[in-house]
């Protein structure tokens, strides 16, 4: 069971990861978002940024832990159940994440470094 510790914990191993929000906590590198904490009225738990045309494959291979709700329809993101992935599930969705909104270079950076 993971929860935003989990997250923070986790999303600390990213190189130039800045966390903001007020309220509500969310992840950013270089500017962009990439990880952040679902109001409660769309559903909660915490929504990352998903390849577009990957988005139904993940919310289809484990209901239990992605969800979406209508404010995410036609964005590239899905909520996850926290208390429901298991932590390793959850490094490689947030990775992924970070991936799809790192520039070019850094994420090139970063994979070599841990290939």
């Amino acid at each position: 069971m993971a929860g935003l510790d989990t997250v923070r914990e986790l999303v600390s191993s990213f190189p130039e990861v800045e966390e903001s929000g007020e309220g509500r906590a969310g992840w950013r590198v270089r500017g962009k978002l990439f990880a952040w904490e679902a109001r409660e009225r769309d559903g909660g738990g915490l929504a990352v940024r998903v390849d577009r045309d990957e988005k139904q494959l993940i919310l289809d291979a484990d209901p239990g832990v992605y969800f979406t709700s209508p404010h995410y329809h036609g964005y590239p993101a899905v909520q996850i159940r926290l208390e429901a992935i298991e932590r390793e599930e959850l490094h490689a969705r947030l990775e992924d994440a970070w991936l799809i909104q790192a520039p070019k270079r850094l994420a090139a950076s970063y994979v070599a470094e841990n290939d």
